[in-house]
């Protein structure tokens, strides 16, 4: 079995300057990417509104975001808060929760005054709308 050497620290630098001074002269178009953002933050009276509204149960929200029923109990207590992939799963279905019922092949929920907010530092939350006024804290 053959195995790759990694070219020295020398030559991936030098190799890294010609790139840069060749995109610069205009000779080479290097590929941007575009990062998305972080999901959400939800709190655990948003996350019981969310669920609550939604008509399903701990056990049944569990099984849809593919977690323990107990993990839903700590977040919904506030002992313990989502991973950032049960959280971006929640977005999604705070924000096209058609989409996600039929994925996992439940019946099609309609969500009315969720949406997301943006917080100091670039942080976004999830938050429940109460009126005409969004509860941010």
């Amino acid at each position: 079995m053959a195995t790759k050497t990694r070219k020295s620290l020398f030559e991936r630098l030098r190799s890294g300057l010609q790139e840069g001074i060749a995109q610069a002269k205009g000779e080479l178009t290097l590929k941007t990417i575009e990062v998305p953002e972080p999901p959400p933050e939800i709190d655990a009276k948003t996350l019981v509104a969310l669920r609550e509204q939604a008509k399903m149960s701990q056990g049944v929200f569990a099984k849809m975001l593919f977690v323990s029923t107990k993990t839903v109990q700590s977040w919904e207590q506030g002992t313990r808060v989502p991973s950032k992939a049960s959280r971006r799963l929640i977005q999604i279905f705070a924000q096209r929760p058609g989409v996600v019922c039929e994925v996992v092949g439940l019946r099609s929920v309609h969500l009315d005054g969720f949406r997301i907010v943006e917080l100091k530092k670039g942080k976004r939350r999830i938050v429940k709308e109460k009126g005409d006024v969004a509860a941010a804290n």
